[in-house]
């Protein structure tokens, strides 16, 4: 069993306030319907974000807010998520609740989809306050951002596999 170590209890405000926040938009070509239908769909996710290797949801369909799920990630870190946001076809934000590795203090993405002419535009951040000395890793995290963009790639490309 892994340890999981407890995170800061953040609310949406984080997403924007994080010392480290790391964004990126793409545009698809699918519908916010059919955005959602991925993202909802947790066999999904390992196919597009390569760094995630398993979600489990530990609360039932319908998904909403205080829905919970564990993550699972390449490198042995896992995250307990609490979605805080979810308006379906155009918002999703959630947070750590615990991790694997003690040098997240807080962590929280969002999901914000905008319907275009050709389908939707997802925009993507990720805010993180590490603990003690992480956060110095912290400050090449202009990789993280780089990954990103990778990964809505790999989205638009697999977007139709719900």
């Amino acid at each position: 069993m892994t340890t999981m170590y407890p995170c800061e209890r953040v609310d949406l405000s984080f997403i924007q306030s994080a010392p480290f926040r790391f964004s990126n938009s793409v545009d698809l070509a699918i519908t916010p319907e059919q955005l959602f239908e991925v993202l909802a769909d947790a066999d999904s996710w390992p196919r597009w974000a390569k760094v995630i290797t398993k979600v489990t949801w530990t609360s039932p369909a319908p998904y909403g807010v205080g829905t919970t799920r564990v993550v699972d990630m390449r490198g042995g870190l896992t995250g307990d998520e609490e979605f805080l946001a979810w308006e379906p076809y155009t918002y999703l934000a959630f947070r750590f609740n615990s991790c694997s590795n003690k040098a997240v203090a807080a962590f929280a993405e969002e999901y914000r989809v905008v319907e275009t002419a050709g389908g939707c535009r997802l925009t993507w951040t990720m805010a993180q306050k590490p603990n003690g000395p992480a956060r110095w890793g912290l400050v090449l995290g202009g990789l993280v951002a780089f990954a990103i963009d990778r990964v809505a790639g790999r989205l638009t490309n697999r977007a139709s596999i719900p």
